[in-house]
């Protein structure tokens, strides 16, 4: 089944275009990556499913993004959107709560006053994104006191709160240590049952570990989409693909 369908699609800043002539299908319950060097308009391509143009008024999005088969332009309740489709960014993301705050307030937002019903929740999200059994005593204490690989989990937490039927991460790892960078990547290994997940990252090895299909971005195109195991073993269409999976650039 298809969770997100991409067609003729091109993004610009202030009429400079910085993605364009995008075509792929991403399946539900896959781990998609997204691999290519800086500029490429990976993380561009986020922001336009999530809707951040909204938000800027020189950013310009056309072509079409289907989210269950609903185009994402159209989608008059944004917010609704995102609830649906959780976001995981560079570098972790406290809000200056406690820990416990910061997973129960989407669901508070959400309309859920229930104590028990928010400890259930927090309890369930902390312990999906690995984190319960290091914070479970310290609850009442705020999240940016945590180091920073125990915050980017947080913040995994959080967007799993809302119970999303998609998660898309952003270079996760770049501000986290390798010890936990293995953990979170378990963590996906084991929500990929429950959620579909975009992958966006520079490390094309976490590609590899991760991901079934691989899309290569470069220069504001995507060069190809493929399994990934195919990529990384020369099964390729471009041999840029294969230049760049190789470390010959970027």
């Amino acid at each position: 089944m298809v969770k997100l369908g991409v067609k003729d699609l091109s993004i610009s800043y202030a009429g400079e275009c910085v993605l364009e002539g995008v075509n792929f299908d991403i399946r539900e319950h896959e781990i998609f990556g997204i691999i290519g060097p800086a500029n490429a308009g990976k993380t561009s391509f986020l922001k336009a499913i999530n809707r951040m143009d909204m938000f800027n008024t020189e950013m310009t999005v056309d072509g079409e993004i289907k989210f269950n088969s609903v185009d994402v332009s159209k989608i008059r309740n944004v917010y609704g959107l995102r609830r649906r489709i959780g976001v995981v960014f560079p570098l972790p993301v406290g809000l200056p709560l406690s820990i416990y705050d910061n997973v129960a307030l989407a669901p508070r937002l959400g309309g859920q006053k229930n104590k028990a019903e928010l400890d259930i929740i927090v309890e369930r999200c902390l312990t999906r994104a690995a984190l319960w059994d290091e914070v479970k005593d310290r609850l009442d204490s705020l999240g940016s006191m945590l180091s920073g690989g125990q915050q980017q989990r947080l913040t995994i937490a959080r967007a799993l709160s809302q119970d999303p039927e998609m998660l898309m991460l952003d270079e996760f790892s770049i501000a986290v240590d390798p010890v936990t960078t293995m953990r979170i990547e378990d963590v996906l290994k084991e929500l990929r049952s429950e959620v579909t997940i975009i992958l966006v990252t520079n490390l094309v090895q976490q590609a590899r570990r991760l991901a079934d299909r691989t899309a290569f971005f470069l220069g504001g195109r995507c060069v190809e989409v493929g399994v990934t195991e195919d990529l990384f073993t020369g099964e390729v269409q471009d041999q840029r693909t294969r230049d760049y999976v190789e470390g010959r650039f970027g």
